[in-house]
């Protein structure tokens, strides 16, 4: 088994070892709460607009997010997860969390990469080559041949506008739910620490 299968395997579970860690060694203020909150706002708002785009392994998805970045999903996550390890208030704890992130999600990009390669070869080359993996670029990728053409068609190359539908097929929501249950318990333990 390869390191990026592995990290493929345990990245969801990865995330049950720092919960605790981030609950156990929160020291939290009003000023990291409100920090971490626009950080993972941000986050979320990423991974909203992402999910309403994408159809995993259908197609190419090149709009929205994906016209600056191949994974914002995973960006989107990431901001959210440093949002909260802000909200926090334990300013190593957020290098852990950048750390451990990087390193289980660099190399799964990198897997699901090599599956849009297989499934895309000829697109995916070209965005690969224009987008970055991780980090966005700021003007959206359009390929040469949709520029300037209207009539523009590919089966394995999705441009669309965001759609409502496939944000709750992809139950998105959960990520909200997510970050409305870590920022309560770490506004009670505000709440105990004063009191």
């Amino acid at each position: 088994m390869t390191f990026k299968q592995l990290a493929q395997r345990i990245r969801v579970s990865a995330g049950f070892i720092l919960a605790p860690l981030l609950l156990i060694s929160a020291r939290p203020t009003v000023s990291s709460l409100a920090a971490g909150a626009f950080v993972a706002l941000i986050g979320l708002w990423i991974r909203a607009w992402a999910s309403g785009h994408v159809r995993k392994n259908q197609e190419l998805t090149i709009s929205g997010p994906y016209g600056h970045t191949r994974n914002p999903l995973y960006l989107g996550t990431f901001l959210l997860g440093t949002g909260v390890a802000v909200g926090g208030g334990t300013p190593w704890f957020v290098a852990v969390f950048a750390a451990f992130y990087l390193l289980i999600y660099v190399p799964v990009m990198m897997a699901e990469a090599d599956t849009l390669r297989e499934l895309f070869a000829e697109e995916y080359s070209a965005y690969e080559r224009d987008v970055p993996l991780f980090v966005p670029r700021f003007t959206p990728y359009r390929p040469s041949n949709v520029a300037g053409n209207k009539d523009y068609r590919s089966r394995s190359i999705g441009i669309r506008r965001f759609d409502l539908s496939q944000y709750l097929r992809h139950r998105e929501y959960r990520a909200a739910v997510g970050f409305v249950l870590a920022y309560a318990l770490l506004a009670a333990k505000l709440v105990l620490a004063i009191s």
